[in-house]
């Protein structure tokens, strides 16, 4: 697996740092830096490797950026991911991810090039394509301008049938800007019709009460975009998108974001557009969080969160994969970026032997997301990839160890061997285990993910190495969803409201071990680094210089 192009791929020798010394890598998953208190759970586990290396800040521990722009996506309030974490880790550059994916796949004419089109396409000819999502300007989950170039684009390419399933927002836009998108859409549709295309909405319903919700705080919301979407029934029916809107917004109270769930019926009063065998469905909202639930509905033939009723054969793609560990959905119209020339391709050009290792949950993002969303080997006399089977069958807090020491003994022997430069390793717990919302369990597997550190280190001390260790975006360290002062935040009932995502927090990098060079410490003149500043900073403690288009390196040399 090598790159093609005319790439001179031989780096400088770094002028001050030396080669030679084995590197340990850690990457802990869902390991964020955040006030301490009872949530956090870094903070309430026993974390004496990681609160050792604090001891260094800020010569040789700082913070990093890991979400928003630092990882290439839209803005400061997209949390970070796995995906975009380990892309921007391995890259040494920022790629354009979420939105701007998006508006390049369209620009270019690229979605339409892609297996995720050509896959829904082959309902275009008898079936209904139908397009599920946030119908909003306001580019936090979607934009219309894209809906608006999907449906050209669709019409254009043989889609003989079209519903759109609305759902208005009045969170990142004005209330009541629904009524201008809804009359933009169905000029949009009328004109598609006067060209031949069955085109209409189908349903719809506010986004905080149809289908969007996340992190499964209410399965209802789901169920009640499926009922109006799936099987063509809601509360309320109507003629047309406009007057449903209209309407609705006319009783008191009402806002955009809680709208009730309806359906668009003909005059004998049948749904227009329930979705059916033969069917493509695309969700069009390119924001993940909001749209993972409504995918697992969709795509999973296993599913016991709701009763669906009747689960259509459909051909479903999302606009991007929502979720690279669940592999959801497993078809997408816009694909990851395209990254060439990442660290390990260097790195693999210029000798330097790497051992990559993790469960299977993060096996692909050591691997195949650090490496620019490529599979294999750049060199396999010089690589080695050894993935450790996930518990399977059960919830990550039952075991919150997962498999941190068997991660920890692999790598410590793969250190010990002499046999490789670089081990690169990714820890899950603090991330898989923050996931499930269990306070408790998430505290022993920051502790499990600590003692794997102490192993690594330990085994990098023997050997006169280096560490890098740091995270990919945050999760554990804050467990409860805030109000707007920073405080928990209780649902009605007065319930602590638990926190399963990710976090907007920065994580920590520190550099160490006997084979860092006196003089080595983190640069203070980089105004915001982010994640992909890692990479560089790698390859000079590999003794190299990295690209000149790399995000700068966060070390200096002071000569002593």
């Amino acid at each position: 697996m090598g790159s093609s192009g005319d790439v001179n791929w031989k780096l400088e020798d770094h002028p001050k740092l030396p080669k030679g010394k084995t590197i340990g890598l850690i990457v802990l998953d869902g390991w964020g830096e955040s006030e301490p208190d009872q949530y956090n759970c870094i903070h309430k586990a026993p974390t004496p490797a990681m609160d050792s290396l604090k001891n260094g800040k800020p010569d040789t521990w700082r913070l990093i950026k890991a979400h928003g722009t630092a990882v290439g996506l839209p803005s400061e309030d997209d949390m970070g991911n796995s995906e975009v974490g380990h892309n921007a880790l391995g890259a040494g550059r920022i790629y354009a991810q979420g939105a701007k994916l998006v508006d390049l796949a369209l620009e270019s004419g690229k979605i339409y090039e892609d297996e995720g089109f050509k896959y829904i396409s082959e309902s275009f000819e008898k079936g209904t394509v139908h397009l599920i999502g946030l119908l909003s300007d306001g580019g936090v989950h979607s934009r219309l301008d894209q809906v608006q170039l999907l449906l050209k684009g669709f019409a254009e390419r043989g889609a003989k049938r079209i519903r759109v399933h609305v759902l208005t927002d009045g969170r990142d836009v004005l209330d009541g800007s629904s009524v201008g998108f809804v009359e933009t859409l169905e000029a949009d549709l009328a004109d598609l019709r006067s060209k031949g295309v069955d085109a209409q909405i189908a349903s719809g319903g506010g986004r905080m009460n149809v289908t969007m919700d996340r992190y499964e705080n209410d399965w209802n919301v789901v169920k009640r975009g499926w009922d109006a979407q799936v099987l063509g029934e809601a509360p309320h029916k109507f003629k047309s998108g406009l007057e449903a809107i209209k309407t609705l917004r006319a009783e008191p109270g009402a806002n955009d974001q809680y709208l009730p769930p309806f359906v668009i019926v003909d005059d004998s009063g049948k749904a227009v557009g329930p979705i059916v065998d033969g069917d493509a469905v695309v969700t069009f909202n390119f924001r993940a969080d909001r749209m993972v639930m409504h995918a697992k509905a969709l795509e999973y033939e296993d599913f016991d969160k709701f009763d669906r009723v009747r689960v259509p054969k459909i051909r479903y793609a999302g606009m991007l994969q929502y979720d690279g560990e669940l592999k959801l959905p497993s078809h997408y119209l816009v694909s990851p970026p395209l990254i060439d020339r990442t660290s390990g391709e260097y790195l693999a050009h210029n000798g330097i032997r790497t051992f990559a290792c993790s469960e299977t949950v993060k096996f692909g993002h050591v691997t195949f997301f650090w490496n620019g969303n490529r599979s294999g080997y750049f060199n396999e006399k010089l690589e080695k990839y050894v993935e450790i089977p996930s518990d399977s069958g059960i919830s990550f807090n039952v075991q919150p160890k997962m498999k941190a020491l068997e991660i920890a003994e692999k790598a410590r022997d793969a250190i010990l061997s002499g046999k490789f430069d670089q081990v690169r390793v990714n820890l899950p717990n603090g991330d898989m285990v923050g996931h499930t919302g269990d306070i408790k369990a998430t505290v022993v597997a920051c502790e499990a993910a600590d003692v794997a550190v102490r192993i690594i280190l330990d085994a990098i001390e023997q050997v006169g190495g280096i560490y890098v260790v740091t995270a990919d975006h945050g999760n554990a360290e804050d467990m409860v969803k805030r109000d707007k002062a920073g405080k928990p935040a209780l649902d009605k009932e007065g319930n602590l409201q638990i926190l399963t995502s990710h976090t907007l927090k920065p994580v920590p990098i520190a550099i160490g071990g006997p084979g860092l060079s006196a003089g080595v410490k983190f640069r203070q003149d980089l105004e915001t680094p982010g994640l992909a500043n890692v990479a560089a900073t790698v390859m000079n403690l590999h003794g190299f210089v990295a690209p000149g288009d790399y995000e700068p390196s966060l070390i200096e040399v002071v000569d002593k």
